[in-house]
């Protein structure tokens, strides 16, 4: 039991040192409203072009109403599709967006620890380049990996975690394996235990929550 709360601490302190940058700096920041809690995200100033395309979304009250269509327990949740909008029950949802595609960022030091906010996009077949949905997002649930695993996910990536990364994905989780894949755009820094509550709903065959959870988003000043 010692070893355990040991480790706990050390993830909590893990989790604070890769989530705060300075004191002095000034972020953008959202608030993601759900019937399950509030989540707080700072939108990362290394993707600029994702960053000012979601806050002119938000500021234009586009996510109101919208639902986190797409619920995979220790993989992520994604919400952002406007056909989602009063979408009738079993309504196949995720194809929608606001007409225009984002250019990749990606960005090495942002990679898919829990809590991460990343661009949803069209597969690699009819998308070589990547290129992210206008509005669609999820949010990183994941699970813990192993040193073997990470080091097959470098591999097959072709990437190189930090030992900071590499023991963040030991200890707090997160998908590494859509690293250098999906852009990385933000990070939740409050209440990452509503993610677990929206990914432990239950859900269709298609992966849409029984009962629909709708999210309001707001800029934070």
């Amino acid at each position: 039991m010692k070893y355990a709360i040991s480790s706990f601490f050390f993830s909590v302190l893990l989790f604070a040192a890769l989530s705060c940058g300075s004191s002095q700096e000034k972020h953008n920041m959202v608030r993601i409203k759900t019937p399950y809690g509030d989540m707080l995200v700072e939108l990362y100033d290394e993707t600029p072009k994702h960053r000012d395309n979601f806050l002119s979304l938000v500021e234009k009250g586009y996510y109101n109403g919208l639902l986190f269509h797409r619920v995979m327990r220790n993989f992520m949740i994604q919400g952002g599709d406007p056909d989602s909008r009063n979408a009738s029950k079993g309504q196949m949802l995720g194809s929608g967006g606001p007409g225009y595609t984002i250019p990749a960022e990606f960005n090495p030091n942002l990679v898919h620890i829990k809590g991460a906010v990343a661009a949803a996009r069209r597969g690699d077949q009819v998308n070589p380049q990547r290129a992210s949905s206008g509005s669609q997002f999820y949010i990183v649930q994941g699970k813990t990996f192993t040193d073997a695993e990470l080091d097959q996910i470098e591999r097959d990536n072709h990437i190189k975690y930090t030992p900071e990364q590499r023991e963040a994905y030991k200890t707090i989780g997160g998908t590494p394996f859509l690293d250098g894949q999906y852009t990385v755009f933000g990070k939740v820094t409050e209440g990452l235990e509503v993610i677990d509550q929206i990914a432990a709903q239950p859900t269709d065959r298609a992966n849409r929550p029984l009962e629909d959870i709708e999210m309001e988003i707001e800029v934070v000043d």
